[in-house]
């Protein structure tokens, strides 16, 4: 993974807390659109030779690709997609859970999702996507604190 690997300075808390907070001071959800799409542009670039079938996730109508890390006991995510929507979807899952402990991906479910009612807002393919995505993240949590217990790490 190209990103550097650097632990969050905000709790998961205090993120989502500015997530709904951004959502909310947005009027209308053509705006709330926009601001996803420009959270989608501005991730960091991923990289070509990873978008490959093993990193590709399937639920979303659109192409995803995610990669994890796992450093110093916590994971970091990277992730792409060919929509700007669902670029801006993944970078908000991204903001929220890289960068966490395993376990604290799990105990922090994705109830955000439904504070700013961006699932009443999606396509159903979409929202699919956007579970699958979810979905996945929980998944890495789940296998990684296995390893840890099993000491594969």
């Amino acid at each position: 993974m190209s990103q550097s690997l650097v632990a969050p300075t905000q709790s998961i808390e205090e993120v989502v807390g500015k997530i709904v907070n951004g959502f909310q001071f947005l009027d209308d959800w053509t705006a709330r659109y926009e601001y996803l799409i420009d959270l989608g542009r501005a991730m960091p670039p991923f990289p070509d030779d990873q978008r490959i079938e093993e990193n590709r996730l399937y639920g979303c109508q659109a192409q995803v690709w995610l990669l994890s890390q796992y450093h110093e006991g916590r994971l970091y995510f990277q992730a792409t997609s060919d929509s700007a929507i669902v670029s801006g979807l993944l970078a908000l899952l991204l903001r929220v859970y890289s960068g966490r402990t395993p376990q604290e991906i799990l105990d922090h479910p994705p109830e955000f999702i439904r504070e700013i009612e961006l699932e009443q807002h999606l396509s159903l393919y979409r929202a699919n996507g956007l579970a699958q995505m979810m979905k996945k993240i929980r998944l890495i949590a789940e296998q990684t604190l296995i390893e840890e217990e099993h000491g594969a790490l």
